[in-house]
């Protein structure tokens, strides 16, 4: 069963379209496929392997929307609210509108209060500097590193614009919890699923466990870099900041394709995976292609049409040839980490790699590959 797929893998390893790679797999009654190819840094003898750590980015915007959906349960959070209303501080947060004379970036009050749900659905105006050209502006002529001053680039409720909406919704939860988000999320969610190498910070085991981000040299070669999260961070990113390994999160994948339960642990109502994998975003859609400001940190991400937005997940209304399922729903990780899950099918699977820029060809090539090999030996 798993000779094509480890085909992949090696191929891609092999050919260069990436440094290293894990891929995983499971159903609703265990894992299906756990392979990988390459070196955990290239260069060195090391092999990478389901267990090694990764960056897993901007996956880590479903863990957090899984902490959100759990208050919502248990009716500590109302997705209706207003943001201000548990982060007082987001009344503050104004949009851009346009430059001065001078070519300063001018901003208004937006019109309205956006809520907890445009957070969760990525429709409250707040965007990405490497996606947004206004943003990217904004950035360059304030030269702030303060994620929370970020101004929106739309009116809440407007359009779909995705961006930082998960890193407030980390303050809301940890509001409405009274816990910080890291011990929030590892009480209630990676120790209930037996996650132990999924946290916001490293021990030394596991830093010496931790995959590399690599990027190509002037040759063309891979190098790894000592590209990484800061050691002590201000703030806990629900956005982005987590490590895991392809072990780990496969669990997390599981208990979503399982309706919320694993084993013994029920980490959210089955009403709110449903949501999930529910358009929650109306007549707006998830832009088809989202062209890059920084070819250094992703490529133009092309999603094509028909994609819409869950709690948490980007939704395929249309399916794919030889892979999933309309319905189905993932993300990915800025590193070149990808996700799915697949509720037809009773399908999960995830393809992790440590890179830069997100997105090329060859990696999402790879993905594609990937995923038809796993559909392929699921039959």
């Amino acid at each position: 069963m798993t000779a094509r797929i480890d085909a992949v893998l090696r191929s891609a390893v092999d050919s260069g379209a990436m440094p290293n790679v894990v891929g995983v797999a499971a159903d609703r009654t265990g894992v299906l496929y756990e392979g990988a190819a390459g070196p955990r840094a290239v260069g060195g003898s090391e092999p990478i392997d389901a267990e090694s750590i990764f960056r897993i980015a901007s996956m880590t915007k479903m863990v957090c929307t899984v902490a959100a959906l759990q208050q919502r349960d248990l009716g500590n959070l109302d997705f209706e609210a207003p943001v201000d209303s548990y982060c007082p501080d987001f009344a503050a947060v104004e949009v851009l509108d346009g430059c001065d004379e001078t070519g300063k970036p001018k901003t208004r009050a937006p019109a309205s209060r956006a809520t907890v749900r445009q957070l969760v659905t990525h429709t409250a105006g707040l965007a990405y500097g490497f996606w947004n050209p206004e943003l990217t502006r904004w950035e360059a002529a304030t030269a702030t590193g303060d994620v929370f001053s970020t101004p929106m680039v739309a009116d809440p409720g407007t359009r779909f614009e995705y961006g930082i909406s998960t890193d407030w919704l980390g303050r809301v939860v940890e509001s409405a919890s009274g816990r910080s988000l890291d011990r929030y999320l590892a009480d209630h969610i990676f120790r209930p699923l037996g996650m132990r190498s999924t946290a916001f910070l490293l021990d030394d085991e596991q830093r010496a466990a931790c995959v590399p981000v690599h990027v190509r040299d002037e040759a063309g070669n891979w190098i790894p870099t000592d590209l990484d999260w800061d050691r002590q961070p201000a703030w806990w990113a629900g956005g982005h900041g987590l490590y895991s390994t392809p072990r780990d999160y496969l669990l997390f994948q599981r208990m979503l394709l399982a309706g919320g339960t694993l084993a013994d642990a029920t980490v959210l109502a089955p009403s709110s995976v449903r949501g999930a994998f529910t358009n929650q975003i109306g007549d707006l859609w998830f832009p088809p292609e989202i062209r890059t400001i920084d070819p250094a940190v992703s490529c133009d991400f092309t999603a094509g049409p028909g994609m819409k937005w869950g709690w948490g997940l980007l939704l395929d209304t249309r399916g794919r040839p030889g892979g999933r399922n309309p319905g189905s729903g993932g993300w990915v990780g800025v590193f070149n980490t990808y996700f799915w899950i697949d509720p037809e099918a009773g399908i999960a699977g995830a393809l992790y790699s440590q890179s830069r820029p997100l997105a090329t060809p060859e990696a999402l090539k790879t993905y594609t590959d990937f995923e038809r090999a796993v559909y392929s030996d699921s039959q």
